[in-house]
């Protein structure tokens, strides 16, 4: 991106709206991950929306659970969650408090902080792969269940939080199906991304698990 990306933190207001409004207006933020290796900013360039109880494909779709809770609010934090166990993926919790809904983020371009991200992620081939995919992405930010819950509008070093960045021309915004959601949320079309950009990951239809005979 030409532009100098803008560093004015998202207050709370930004995520409490509507998780439909949100997801598309993530794209080109700047997410700042601190710890004690030191600090990762990525620009924001591939997300999904997820409705809560209204929506199949979401993780709130039966109810609230104890993994899970962090969905229902307030908005402003961080959803984390394990999967297939392996990975951890990032969500940002938005709209009302109670709703449940929400926005992982897929991928991103580290603007900075380059040289730890690669630590972290050893088998990317170049830059553009060190967050191209949710488990690649919080892999590189070192995001995992600690950081569940975390809220992204405490200010001044917390270990989340999100800048206005760089909004991009509305020419490239594309939208779809998310990737590897199947049943009724398949129709869905929640995925979010830059057109043309190197960072964004491929798209997967979901393809059922074959049971073993």
């Amino acid at each position: 991106m030409s532009a100098r990306p803008d560093r004015t933190p998202l207050p709370r207001s930004f995520f409490d709206r509507p998780v439909l409004t949100v997801a598309p207006d993530l794209l080109g933020r700047t997410l700042i991950r601190r710890a004690e290796e030191g600090r990762i900013e990525l620009r924001i360039t591939e997300v999904e929306a997820y409705e809560g109880e209204a929506d199949p494909g979401s993780h709130a779709y039966r109810g609230r659970t104890k993994r899970n809770a962090s969905m229902f609010g307030p908005p402003g934090h961080a959803y984390v969650y394990f999967i297939y166990g392996m990975w951890f993926s990032l969500n940002l919790v938005c709209g009302q408090t109670g709703t449940a809904s929400g926005v992982l983020i897929r991928a991103g371009e580290v603007l900075s902080g380059q040289e730890l991200a690669r630590k972290r992620r050893l088998s990317a081939r170049h830059d553009r792969e060190l967050a191209k995919g949710p488990a690649r992405l919080a892999t590189a930010l070192d995001i995992d269940r600690s950081l569940d819950g975390a809220d992204l509008c405490a200010g001044p070093g917390a270990p989340l939080s999100l800048l206005v960045g760089v909004s991009p021309p509305s020419d490239l915004l594309r939208c779809g199906p998310r990737t590897g959601v199947g049943g009724d949320g398949a129709r869905h079309p929640y995925r979010f991304w830059l057109d043309g950009d190197p960072t964004v990951s491929p798209y997967r239809a979901h393809a059922p698990r074959r049971r073993s005979t």
